[in-house]
């Protein structure tokens, strides 16, 4: 079994993953608010994961968003609405020092690589050697696996493997395509979500309809052409907003156009990243 944190803007899990079945066979789930302190933050994931019961000496996985020092450990939260008290924080060292039975290691890595390793794995993109990841919520995550290899650089591949660096009618895409993009775009009600919106644009309002249909074409013109160049034979989403798939799915379509590869929704759902996690403590031979 292989030990694995997800952390999220609204939730830590922690879970114990069979890498021979790729399912997750345990895990525990903690409501977390991003916004809140350091010492909240850290002292919630560490309580998850100790209280997972790990024998002493393994190696942890931790699936974190950006930005976050994955290689060292280190938060690096500033100015995105989440996390920011952790900026500098090494995290890797509080969770060795605050997580009983005491881990030997935990290794960090992007929350939407972990999403694609998992559907690699075990879900939507079982089969394909070369596949790209989107994950939609707070902003836009990506990532570019190639045989189960995180790409960040080479033909088709963004600066960084982050599509949110990629520009869109003059300005960064995460201008356009966002939890505050759309919100802004949308305008009206305060305490309107982007699922509120989902519902309305279900429920017939023409201007709801419209705001997801700008943002997510754009995203899917934007993918176009990194998918033709890398390769890609999958394009995987997941993330909050892809549970609104009847409409996140045709507008992807969209703006992709003629790219021979069609948008699909992941197939694990919360599994995936925890999934994914394992599969990269695995393949760091962990």
């Amino acid at each position: 079994m292989r030990a694995v944190l997800e952390i999220g803007g609204t939730h830590v899990t922690a879970a114990l993953v069979d890498p021979l079945r790729t399912r997750v066979s345990r895990r525990i789930r903690r409501p977390l608010d991003a916004r809140g302190n350091a010492e909240h933050i850290l002292g919630t994931v560490v309580r998850c994961a100790a209280d997972l019961q790990v024998p002493a000496g393994q190696v942890w996985g931790a699936a974190v968003p950006g930005p976050f020092d994955h290689e060292k450990g280190i938060a690096r939260f500033e100015g995105v609405g989440k996390f920011d008290d952790l900026y500098g924080i090494d995290v890797r060292s509080v969770l060795l020092d605050g997580v009983w039975p005491r881990p030997s290691d935990v290794v960090f890595l992007n929350d939407a690589h972990a999403f694609l390793l998992g559907e690699w794995s075990a879900g939507a993109a079982v089969g394909h050697r070369r596949c790209v990841g989107i994950t939609l919520g707070t902003g836009v995550g990506s990532a570019f696996l190639a045989d189960g290899v995180v790409c960040r650089e080479g033909p088709g591949v963004p600066p960084e493997g982050r599509v949110d660096l990629m520009y869109w009618s003059g300005a960064p895409l995460e201008h356009t395509v966002s939890r505050r993009a759309i919100l802004a775009r949308y305008g009206g009600d305060h305490g309107v979500d982007v699922r509120d919106i989902a519902v309305r644009a279900r429920e017939g309002e023409a201007w709801a309809a419209h705001v997801l249909d700008e943002a997510l074409a754009a995203l899917g013109t934007v993918l176009a052409r990194c998918v033709r160049d890398f390769g890609a034979s999958a394009v995987v989403v997941g993330g909050a907003m892809a549970l609104s798939w009847d409409l996140v799915g045709p507008a992807l379509r969209t703006g992709l156009g003629d790219t021979p590869v069609g948008p699909r929704p992941g197939t694990l759902g919360a599994d995936a990243a925890l999934i994914g996690t394992a599969e990269y403590v695995g393949a760091a031979g962990r």
